[in-house]
């Protein structure tokens, strides 16, 4: 067989096997909502829950490059993370290691990353992530704003909408 020949099979055999990498590496949605007591809460999206349901390891939560608030499950302990739960920003469960939460400023825009065992079988993902800020209302409260991929001010800013 000539070098002109094993060249596209060995492209086509590297090809076949991406996909499989790829789909190890997922980075899966995460959910921001308003928490049961104000402030945000974190979880999965239901559609990445239907993939399987990945089990809690930690969270972490930035304004830019500057984490705000982190916690992270001991190895020996974990937890089945569903859309039904949400973990409340600055989480208080007293057996966790944790990070003293910051102060969210209204307006600025905020990063999450949920982090997951593998777990419940399916396809969960090693990484959840979301963008989220607090929208100031027209009666001075706040409220939690998720930010879809796809809100954009211009050309590459993303913004935190006014209130309603």
């Amino acid at each position: 067989m000539s070098v002109a020949c094993r060249i596209p099979i060995r492209v086509l055999l590297a090809c076949a096997w991406l996909p499989a990498t790829v789909a190890q590496a997922r980075v899966g949605e995460a959910e921001v909502r308003e928490g049961p007591r104000g402030g945000p809460c974190f979880t999965i999206t239901p559609h990445e829950e239907r993939l399987g349901t990945p089990d809690f390891q930690g969270i972490v939560v930035w304004e830019g490059a500057h984490p705000v608030w982190k916690m992270t499950m001991p190895k020996e302990h974990t937890f089945p993370l569903t859309y039904g739960m949400c973990v409340p920003y600055g989480g208080q469960v007293a057996s966790l290691p944790r990070t003293v939460s910051g102060p969210l400023v209204p307006g600025r825009i905020y990063s999450l990353r949920i982090e997951a065992r593998p777990g419940g079988g399916g396809r969960t993902a090693p990484f959840y992530e979301a963008r989220f800020c607090l929208a100031r209302q027209h009666d001075g409260s706040v409220a939690v704003h998720p930010i879809r991929y796809g809100d954009r001010d211009g050309q590459h800013m993303v913004r935190c909408p006014p209130g309603d």
